[in-house]
């Protein structure tokens, strides 16, 4: 192994088929995982995201990393405006719960053709909260579906976005997830194994 150091972002259970090498490399600071979570509530998790993991899933993946000893944390994400903001200090304790030890977020983001995507799809699946959902995401992008500004893009500004800020800290800090996740090391990687002839550019 050349003990290359990786973080993994993912929703999906799959990623503990790596487990073995996920664990080897965190002996040498060299991995960390984030499990990205957008609700506990198995069947909007269907209508968000159809062919990912089950919320339970991704809970047990946690679970199973951090008993291996590898790094894990989750990612509340995307977090949209009147769908699911309400279920951050939830997913937190789950998934503090289950072994996380780190947490972050993303607001909902609808860059160029995303956005007329997104609109179709509240209309399919959420015609009654469409306005109210669409609005509180302008309410954060500058009165735009998007604001790609470094900085904002990822947490948007006003009074919503702080308080969906504050609810996060809170929770963060109820569940000791306010941690911030440390720097890998590279000290440990190898440029090549003992037998493997070294390509010369």
């Amino acid at each position: 192994m050349f003990r290359n150091p990786v973080f993994v972002v993912t929703k999906n259970h799959l990623v503990t088929r790596d487990t073995d090498l996920l664990s080897m490399l965190a002996e040498h600071n060299a991995a960390g995982v984030s499990l990205s979570i957008t609700t506990l509530d198995p069947k909007l998790a269907q209508i968000l995201e159809p062919r990912a993991s089950t919320p339970k899933h991704r809970l047990q993946a946690i679970a199973d990393l951090s008993s291996a000893g590898v790094p894990v944390g989750v990612n509340v994400a995307p977090i949209i405006p009147g769908l699911n903001e309400h279920e951050i200090p939830t997913i937190l304790e789950a998934a503090a719960a289950a072994g996380a030890q780190f947490a972050f977020y993303t607001i909902v983001r609808l860059p160029l053709t995303v956005a007329p995507i997104f609109v179709n799809w509240l209309e399919n699946h959420f015609p009654n909260r469409k306005e109210k959902i669409l609005r509180r995401i302008r309410s954060l992008r500058d009165r735009k579906l998007n604001n790609a500004s470094f900085g904002r893009r990822m947490r948007g500004e006003g009074l919503l976005a702080n308080q969906i800020r504050q609810i996060f800290r809170i929770s963060c800090r109820r569940h000791g997830l306010n941690r911030v996740y440390a720097k890998l090391e590279t000290t440990a990687f190898r440029r090549h194994d003992p037998n493997q002839n070294e390509l010369a550019f």
